[in-house]
């Protein structure tokens, strides 16, 4: 197995979705679909079941889903640490949640007109490290969301944003133009795994213990909400497909977009992103 088509794979399993996938690829859906029967025939067995409206993991699929993204992983430490070894003029940057965030666009194109010569490498990230890989050593720094354990490191914030609950677009509080977090107080809410820093955690629940079913991506936070009627948080202004809602909630702290590295790490090109970054988010 190529490591390009397993990173292929995981993308398909975080979105649910073929067309979505692709587009975070940043590649055309055929040459995907292509990658992933492929795939499918190396092992021996169907990795998703597929319908008009997504796709749905196996057995076989959630198994090579868990390997896969240990894999890689792995994969992005070595990577790292020979880069580091070769004194590669690289800087890594980790994105958790959406990375077609219009700020995160503009910081893209501020940073090739002034850093011509040095490459950017993103790991996209799924839900349950908001610091994106950094203490692991797999970033440089991350782009993320607060608040988080913030234990050694720098934390910059670049924008603030509301926070609303996503709820089935035919679930009657949709209809709201408003809510409280206590008229949620009966409903099941998605959570992150055990061992998750417990104050994102904490944040992504509105500050109770909640009940509900394990997610590790935005998609599925997502799903789970389709399919189960789960509520969850997310910042306002995100797109929804059209079965979804997100009512804004009047009493929930809002949720900071921030720059994030390692306070020990003195790369210069760390300050200088973070610089661009400023300037980028809050245009």
């Amino acid at each position: 197995m190529e490591l390009r088509t397993l990173r292929y794979f995981v993308t398909v399993a975080e979105e649910l979705h073929f067309g979505r996938a692709a587009t975070r690829l940043h590649m055309s859906q055929p040459p995907l679909s292509r990658a992933i029967k492929q795939l499918e025939a190396d092992v021996g067995a169907l990795l998703f079941t597929r319908s008009p409206t997504g796709v749905t993991l196996t057995p076989v699929g959630t198994v090579l889903l868990d390997e896969a993204r240990a894999l890689l992983e792995h994969a992005d430490r070595v990577q790292v640490r020979v880069s580091a070894a070769a004194g590669t003029a690289t800087l890594t940057v980790g994105i958790l949640g959406d990375s077609t965030d219009p700020g995160a666009s503009r910081l893209a194109a501020a940073w090739r007109r002034t850093h011509p010569g040095i490459d950017i490498r993103i790991r996209d990230t799924d839900l349950t490290d908001p610091t994106c890989g950094l203490r692991s050593g797999l970033v440089d720094v991350a782009l993320t969301r607060a608040p988080f354990d913030q234990t050694a490191l720098t934390v910059r914030a670049l924008r603030t944003d509301p926070v609303g609950v996503v709820l089935r677009a035919d679930d009657p509080l949709a209809r709201r133009g408003q809510l409280r977090l206590a008229e949620l107080d009966d409903r099941r809410w998605f959570k992150f795994p055990p061992g998750t820093d417990p104050i994102w955690q904490s944040y992504w629940n509105g500050g109770s213990l909640r009940e509900g079913p394990v997610v590790r991506a935005v998609q599925e936070c997502l799903q789970a909400v389709l399919w189960n009627g789960t509520v969850g948080l997310a910042p306002l202004g995100h797109d929804l497909p059209a079965e979804l809602a997100l009512v804004p909630l009047t009493d929930m702290a809002p949720s900071h977009v921030v720059a994030a590295w390692n306070e020990s790490d003195t790369n210069p090109l760390i300050r200088s992103f973070t610089d661009i970054a400023t300037t980028a988010y809050r245009n």
